[in-house]
């Protein structure tokens, strides 16, 4: 799906899960990806083929089924909507522009009291010097490698991690879910904001720092920076307050919006 003349054209996958296939603005790609002969294959109950971009990470990210249900599924289009239907939800989006902004609404059907994770698991293509910004002192969970294990603390200094900085490739891989509704992304002179709006549910934003330290097999660098419905990775280990639930009206609406700028200085 292409947008006319948008202030960041977004185009999407829906054949193969949905995914954002590309995010551009201010002259450049933001969406990183790499070569994934299984991706275009894959079936409900396959194992996560990770070929970048956007993925829509719903009812968990980590945990079963690996980066939820709708990855893995076909998406239908109709007008300027796009859906899949998984066992458990329907989950419905509308992407559009409004001024210089991308905004994304979304809607997820399912029966009253349905707990569900969402993020908008979006791998970007940045620099060593890109830097994430998001409200300092915002609580943090830092989880030091890929289980359930986290570690309590605030935004951006966590257990001695300075989360906002990336840098050069040094073999880590660790993980962070921020209790903030935006962050933003500087890489040279561009820059990315991106923000979610969910009434009455918890949000927050997830950091996925890969600089080379993952898989052990074959590791390579992926940077994810994610608005979420949420305060774990895992739906599994979600607290009483740490999901998003489906109220008695059986539907949950969230928004999600994308800017981006570039900074006439040299």
């Amino acid at each position: 799906m292409v947008s006319a003349k948008p202030a960041v054209p977004v185009t999407t996958d829906p054949a193969h899960g949905g995914r954002w296939t590309s995010l551009r603005a201010g002259g450049r790609e933001w969406l990183w990806s790499r070569d994934e002969p299984r991706r275009p294959l894959v079936a409900p109950g396959d194992a996560f083929a990770d070929a970048g971009g956007l993925e829509e990470c719903v009812p968990t990210v980590r945990g079963a089924p690996d980066h939820g249900d709708a990855w893995s599924r076909p998406w239908r289009r109709a007008g300027d909507e796009e859906w899949v239907d998984c066992p458990d939800f329907r989950l419905v989006r509308r992407i559009r522009d409004e001024a210089d902004t991308l905004v994304v609404d979304y809607r997820l059907t399912a029966a009253p009291g349905y707990r569900f994770l969402w993020a908008a698991h979006a791998l970007l293509d940045l620099s060593p010097r890109a830097t994430v910004g998001i409200r300092d002192g915002a609580p943090t969970r830092l989880y030091p490698d890929d289980g359930a294990h986290w570690i309590a603390g605030a935004w951006p200094l966590v257990d001695a991690v300075p989360l906002d900085r990336l840098g050069p490739d040094d073999g880590t891989a660790v993980g962070a879910v921020v209790a903030a509704p935006e962050v933003s992304v500087r890489d040279g002179r561009d820059t990315l904001h991106l923000a979610v709006e969910a009434p009455g549910q918890p949000v927050s934003v997830a950091l996925w720092r890969n600089l080379g330290g993952f898989p052990a097999d074959a590791p390579y660098r992926s940077v994810g920076v994610e608005p979420m419905l949420g305060r774990v990775f895992d739906l599994a280990a979600a607290g009483e307050d740490d999901a998003a639930r489906v109220p008695a009206s059986g539907e949950v609406r969230w928004r999600l919006t994308v800017t981006a700028g570039r900074d006439p200085r040299p």
